[in-house]
C-alpha cells in the first residue's frame, strides 16, 4: 500500500453527522460556570488579536462587518481544541436542542468529510427524505443546488443543506461504479427520530436497537421492552443493538444501561478541571431521568435484570453507546459482540452565551466502572465478529477517534499505544473500498452480526471474523451469554 493511499485512509475523519447533532455526543446542557481567570493575562498576545484586528479593519480589500470577525475568532479559538469542541451559532444551537429533542428540519443524512474535498454519505437515517430518495453509504455530495461544494468546510455544507420544512435541495452524487453523477432533488423534512426499535426475531429471542440516545430514549426503551415482555413474557435472550448509534445525551446511555444492572451500580465517571466535573454516576432515576420525576424502568419486568444479553457494536458506536457497552462488559452482564467501537471518550458541555448562542466544550474524560478509558482507544468486544460472513463491509471504511486531527489523547499511556492502527487493519480498510454493498438492515434475516448473536444465545457456533478466528467456528455455551 502507498503512502499516499495509507494518508487517504488513516485521514478520512468523521467529524460530524452534519444534520443531525453532532457525532459522538455525550453531553450535559450547563449554565455558564467557569474558574475565574488567572492573575497575569497574556497581554501580549491580546495585543496581537487587536492589532490584526484593527488590520484587517484598516487594510482589507473592503469592509469586514465586526460581528463576522469576533464571531469567526471565536470559533476558530474553540474549534482549535479538540474535533468536538464547537462555538455554536444561533442555528447551530437551534438544530442541537432540535436533535437532542428528537425532531429536527433536514434530509436525514449522517455526513463526514472526504479527501477529495466533497462531503462523503456515512449513512442515510432509516425512513428519512434521504432515504426514501435512494442516498446510499459512500455517496460523495459534490454540489447543492447547483454549487460546487469542493473545499468547503463541512457546518458550510451543512447550513446550506438546512431549510425551511418542505422546501427542496438538488444534490449532485458522485456513486462508485456510476458513469456519471446524479441529480437527487430532495424535499426538507421536520423529522421525529424514533431512537428505539425492537421486534421478536425468533421465539424466545428479541432485538431492540437504540439508534441514539435523546431526552426520550429512556422512557422509549422502556415501553418497547415491556411490549416485547408482553409479547414474550420468558424471553430466553435478548440482543441490544448499538450499531453506528453515534452517542447523545449522557442521561440516555445511564438510563439504557441501568435498565440491566443493579440500580447501585455505577454506570460511569468523569474527571476534569472543574470540580463539577469529577463525578460517578449510578443506575439511579436521578441520574437519567429527563421528563419529570417517575421512573420509566421502574415498571420493568425483574427478568431483564438477568436475562442472557449480547451488545452489538461497530466502528460507528461511539461515546454514550460506549459507556452502555463499557458498563455491561466491565460487570459482566452481557456479552459484546462485533467490531472496534469509535473511542469517543470525553463528555460535551453546552455553555449557554446568549439565549441562542453556546460553547459546545469538552469539559471531561469518562471512565468505565473499572476504571478503564474509551478516549482514542475504544471498546473491544468479546467477540469480533464482521460486518458479513465474507469481511466487514463497509464498517471497515469508517475511521475512529484515534484518526482525527487533533483528538483528545488517553490519559492511559498504554490505552493510547494499542490505540494506533496496524498495517494489516488499513490493509482490511482498503480491501473494503473493492466490495460493493448497500447499507446493511439492521434486524432484518440478512444480518449476519445479528445471527451470530443468537447463535451465542442459544450455545451454537459462531463465525468469528476471519484475522481473529482460529479455528473459523467456535463452539460457546449457552451459560456464557449472561456472564
Amino acid at each position: 500500500m502507498g503512502p499516499a493511499l495509507k494518508r487517504s485512509v488513516k485521514h478520512s475523519g468523521l467529524v460530524g453527522i452534519g444534520v443531525i447533532a453532532g457525532v459522538a455526543l455525550s453531553m450535559q446542557f450547563s449554565a455558564l460556570a467557569q474558574k475565574p481567570l488567572e492573575a497575569g493575562m497574556p497581554l501580549a498576545e491580546l495585543r496581537v488579536l487587536a492589532d490584526v484586528y484593527g488590520l484587517i479593519k484598516s487594510d482589507y480589500v473592503e469592509p469586514v462587518d465586526d460581528k463576522k470577525l469576533l464571531t469567526e475568532a471565536i470559533a476558530g479559538m474553540v474549534a482549535s481544541l479538540d474535533p468536538h469542541s464547537a462555538y455554536l451559532d444561533q442555528k447551530a444551537y437551534a438544530e442541537l436542542r432540535e436533535g437532542t429533542e428528537g425532531r429536527f428540519v433536514g434530509l436525514g443524512i449522517e455526513i463526514a468529510p472526504s479527501d477529495e474535498g466533497y462531503i462523503r454519505i456515512v449513512a442515510p437515517i432509516e425512513d428519512s427524505p434521504a432515504w426514501r430518495a435512494g442516498i446510499q453509504s459512500g455517496d460523495l455530495i459534490t454540489r447543492i443546488n447547483g454549487r460546487t461544494i469542493r473545499g468547503l468546510a463541512l457546518d458550510q455544507a451543512v447550513k446550506q443543506m438546512r431549510g425551511a420544512p418542505h422546501t427542496r435541495v438538488t444534490l449532485a452524487i458522485l456513486r462508485k461504479g456510476l458513469p456519471a453523477p446524479l441529480d437527487i432533488v430532495i424535499a426538507r423534512e421536520e423529522i421525529i427520530q424514533h431512537s428505539v426499535k425492537g421486534k421478536l426475531v425468533e421465539p424466545g429471542y428479541a432485538w431492540l436497537r437504540v439508534s441514539q440516545f435523546q431526552e426520550p430514549t429512556v422512557d422509549d426503551l422502556a415501553a418497547r421492552l415491556a411490549a416485547l415482555y408482553k409479547q414474550e413474557p420468558n424471553l430466553k435472550g435478548l440482543v441490544l443493538d448499538l450499531r453506528n448509534d453515534p452517542g447523545g445525551l449522557l442521561q440516555g446511555a445511564i438510563g439504557v444501561a441501568a435498565a440491566f444492572l443493579p440500580s447501585d451500580a455505577e454506570i460511569v465517571s468523569t474527571n476534569g478541571q472543574l470540580a463539577g466535573s469529577k463525578q460517578s454516576f449510578y443506575g439511579r432515576p436521578e441520574f437519567y431521568a429527563l421528563r419529570g420525576d417517575s421512573d420509566a424502568l421502574a415498571r420493568l419486568p425483574a427478568a431483564l435484570k438477568t436475562v442472557p444479553l449480547v451488545v452489538l457494536v461497530n466502528t460507528g458506536s461511539a461515546s454514550a453507546s460506549e459507556i452502555v457497552a463499557g458498563a455491561l462488559q466491565d460487570y459482566k452482564r452481557a456479552v459484546i459482540l462485533g467490531s472496534h467501537t469509535f473511542g469517543k471518550g470525553s463528555v460535551q458541555t453546552i455553555r449557554p452565551l446568549s439565549n441562542d448562542t453556546a460553547v459546545k466544550l469538552t469539559t471531561a474524560r469518562y471512565y468505565t466502572p473499572a476504571g478503564r478509558s474509551i478516549q482514542a482507544r475504544g471498546i473491544v468486544p468479546d467477540l469480533l465478529v464482521d460486518e458479513n460472513a465474507d469481511g466487514d463491509g463497509l464498517n471497515a471504511l469508517r475511521p475512529r477517534e484515534a484518526d482525527l486531527d487533533k483528538h483528545l489523547a488517553n490519559d492511559r499511556d498504554q490505552e493510547q499505544r494499542a490505540a494506533s492502527r496496524d498495517e494489516a487493519e488499513d490493509e482490511l480498510r482498503i480491501a473494503a473500498l473493492a466490495r460493493s454493498r448497500k447499507p446493511l438492515d439492521y434486524g432484518s434475516a440478512d444480518d449476519f452480526q445479528l445471527r451470530q448473536a443468537l447463535n451465542h444465545l442459544k450455545g451454537l457456533p459462531l463465525q468469528l471474523a476471519a484475522q481473529h478466528a482460529a479455528p473459523a467456528l467456535v463452539q460457546q455455551p449457552a451459560k456464557a451469554a449472561s456472564r
